[in-house]
Order: C-alpha cells, then sequence, then structure tokens
C-alpha cells in the first residue's frame, strides 16, 4: 500500500505573518521576540540583530490589538491637542513623539479645534484602545471627560496650563499660568512707560487660555490704577488680519492708548501693519507685546517683543513624567509651573526708557 507524506500547510498570502512566525524563522523563541520589540537593548547584540533581519525580510508589523489584550495596555500614548496649525502646539508634539519613540512608544494624536465635546468623543475612542497613557491640553473637559480620564486606569498629563487649585486638575500637570502671563505682558508696558494700555484677544470663547491672559492684563490694570481695562477681544482665528481690524478698533474709539497686549504674535503683526498705515511710530506713539515668540516675530519692522512659552520643555517633561510612571517610578510634585520669558525686542522701550 503506497502511503504519502501529509503535505505540510502553507500560510496563504493574504494571512498576517504571526510574531510565531518571525520567531520560528529566527530559530528563536516567540518570547524573545516580544522582548525584542518592548524593550530591544535587553536582548543580546547577536539575538537581536537576527530577528531584525526576520522582521525587514518578512515585513512583520506586530498586531497591538493582540498585544494590549495580552498585557492589558497598548505601545501607544493618546495625545490630543486643540489644534496642529498653532506652532506652540507643533513644537510640544514633536518633543513628545521623539520621546516616545525613542523609547518604543507611539502616538496617537487627535485634534479637538478647542471643542471639549469632540475631546471627549476622542478621547473614548482612544481609551477603547487600551492605550499606555494619554496626554491632554488644559483643564476645560466635560464633565463625562474628566470622569473617563480619572478612572481610565493609565497616566494622564494635562497641558499647556496650570490649575488655580490642585482639584482642578485630573492627573499630572505640566504647563504655565496664563494668567501670569497676562499680567506679565501688562505689567512691562507699564514699566517701560506706557500709561493707557489696550488688550486685544482672538478665539477666546475657544480657548479659556486665552481669557485668562485677559484676564491677567485686568488684574494689572486694576492694580495700577491708571484707567479702566480697555479689552476687546473676539471669536474669530487669531490672525494678522484680524489683529489689524482690532486695533482699529481701540485706536478709533480710544486714540489716546500708548500700549497694546495682544493674545498673539499673529495678531500683534497685525497691529504693526496698521499704526504704520497710520503713520504712528513704534514704540514712541504705540508700545507692542505679543505672545509665542512665532518665526516671524524677530525679523517683523519693528522686532516683536513678545512672550516665550516653553513649549519643547513642556512635550519633555510631559514625555518624562508618563515614562517614568509606566516604568512604576512615582515622581512628585505632581504640579510643574514652568516660567515663561519675556524677550524684550523693538516694539516696547526698554524698562526705564519710557
Amino acid at each position: 500500500m503506497q502511503t504519502t507524506e501529509p503535505r505540510k500547510r502553507t500560510r496563504r498570502g493574504t494571512q498576517r505573518v504571526t510574531m510565531t512566525d518571525v520567531a520560528n524563522a529566527a530559530d528563536v523563541s516567540p518570547s524573545t521576540v516580544s522582548l525584542y520589540l518592548r524593550r530591544p537593548e535587553a536582548v543580546s547584540r547577536h539575538l537581536a540583530e537576527r530577528v531584525a533581519r526576520v522582521i525587514d525580510e518578512m515585513g512583520y508589523v506586530p498586531n497591538l490589538v493582540a498585544g494590549s489584550l495580552a498585557a492589558a495596555r497598548s505601545r501607544t500614548v493618546g495625545v490630543i491637542l486643540p489644534s496642529i496649525l498653532n506652532s506652540f502646539f507643533a513644537e510640544t508634539y514633536n518633543t513628545l513623539q521623539g520621546m516616545f519613540q525613542a523609547a518604543h512608544y507611539q502616538t496617537l494624536l487627535g485634534v479637538s479645534e478647542f471643542s471639549p465635546e469632540e475631546e471627549e468623543s476622542l478621547i473614548r475612542a482612544f481609551l477603547a484602545w487600551s492605550p499606555a497613557a494619554m496626554v491632554v491640553t488644559g483643564f476645560h473637559h466635560t464633565e463625562r471627560t474628566r470622569a473617563m480620564l480619572a478612572s481610565c486606569g493609565v497616566p494622564v498629563v494635562e497641558m499647556w496650563d496650570m490649575p488655580f487649585h490642585p482639584g482642578e486638575a485630573v492627573g499630572i500637570s505640566v504647563g504655565f499660568s496664563h494668567f501670569e502671563v497676562g499680567r506679565m505682558q501688562t505689567s512691562h508696558l507699564y514699566d517701560q512707560g506706557s500709561r493707557k494700555v489696550a488688550y486685544i484677544g482672538a478665539a477666546a470663547h475657544q480657548d479659556l487660555r486665552v481669557r485668562s491672559r485677559t484676564d491677567g492684563y485686568e488684574a494689572e490694570v486694576l492694580r495700577r490704577g491708571l484707567h479702566e481695562p480697555i479689552d476687546f477681544t473676539v471669536p474669530d482665528a487669531a490672525t494678522t488680519e484680524v489683529g489689524r481690524w482690532l486695533i482699529d478698533e481701540i485706536l478709533t474709539r480710544h486714540p489716546d492708548i500708548d500700549g497694546v497686549v495682544c493674545s498673539n504674535d499673529a495678531l500683534a503683526l497685525g497691529v504693526l501693519f496698521e499704526v504704520t498705515r497710520r503713520d504712528l511710530r513704534v514704540p514712541e506713539d504705540l508700545a507692542v507685546v505679543g505672545f509665542g515668540d512665532l518665526p516671524f516675530s524677530n525679523s517683523c519692522p519693528p522686532p516683536l517683543t513678545t512672550v516665550r512659552p516653553p513649549q519643547r520643555e513642556i512635550g519633555r517633561l510631559s514625555a518624562t513624567q508618563i515614562l517614568a510612571a509606566l516604568d512604576g517610578v512615582r515622581t512628585t510634585p505632581r504640579h510643574h509651573n514652568l516660567d515663561c520669558e519675556l524677550v524684550i525686542r523693538g516694539s516696547t522701550r526698554p524698562v526705564g526708557k519710557g
């Protein structure tokens, strides 16, 4: 009776390559492949090179869903930003992404467009994929978002702001006081000689950090006692054209102002354009201070005095706190209040030269 050897089953071309396939091809155990993917430095160089070569040859992509089911979390970190058009947040995200990638975590980015409801939807979707950690922007969340973040069981960092009281924060906070930024901007204008200072802001109804800077301006005006606050804030996006329009409105109603605080540098650039059109001198007739230290700020005519936020340091410290927590290290303090830098340029006079 003739017998035949059973045919060896071959993998269909449409089936996904598994970790076991990689282990068999590299002649190592699946646990070695798993360790290499999680902590390559923990695998001997000889085995690491062999596993890496097989992964490249087979085009293996880890199944993060299966991995998260086994380990109760994935190797991803969810990051929610209000906007990707704003270079402040872009610098922070680039720093976060670089540090997480170096630690073999990947970022999952969501953009809320300053909407608490959209942020809630994104966080619910991200948490369904068992992220290792969450990074969100600010403290203005819906109650459902706060409940989800408080009960998700993974490290949470709220960045780019500082709570007025500890209970306002859900997790670790890394940022700075926007209220103090508003006071810093306004105080500088008074100290350099201005006597009637106005404030212009945009997107104030969406971004509560703009509202906090406005509050800081108003507090400093009232502390000085020279005049009543003059602030014009609009829901429009902060653009150069909006800055031209707002300063035109203020100068029409208050032609005697001699200083203006702007909620960001794009508005301040619009102010510079408009006062040039009106044949006013900066800073002799009108001193101008912005926020953000955007790339054009040092090259516009005249160079713009502004407040430089620590966007890279926010990203670095946020990632550091999360990676420490993922390694089981409890760090203190939980609230990291960073410093902003006042960068004095030609749009204001040096302090004491008024």
